[in-house]
């Protein structure tokens, strides 16, 4: 069974990556990041100990990042 990441890993992450906190609506976060003019945005459910796994690749779609990242 694959490993099911909590929002505090996902959004520490995207973090260290160079995305920053926009805003929070309700559950969910928004967090930006500028890429080759481009602002890169991501929304993670909030205050969550597991993310469900499609919710997890979307997350890794919208970033733009590598899963190995992630750990």
């Amino acid at each position: 069974m694959p490993r099911l990441y909590s929002s505090k890993h996902i959004i520490r992450v995207l973090e260290e990556c160079g995305y920053y906190f926009v805003s929070q609506k309700g559950s969910h976060v928004k967090y930006c990041k500028k890429v080759d003019n481009i602002s890169v945005v991501v929304i993670i459910p909030a205050n969550r100990k597991e993310i469900p796994q499609g919710t997890f690749h979307s997350i890794i779609r919208q970033s733009r990042l590598d899963r190995k990242k992630f750990g």
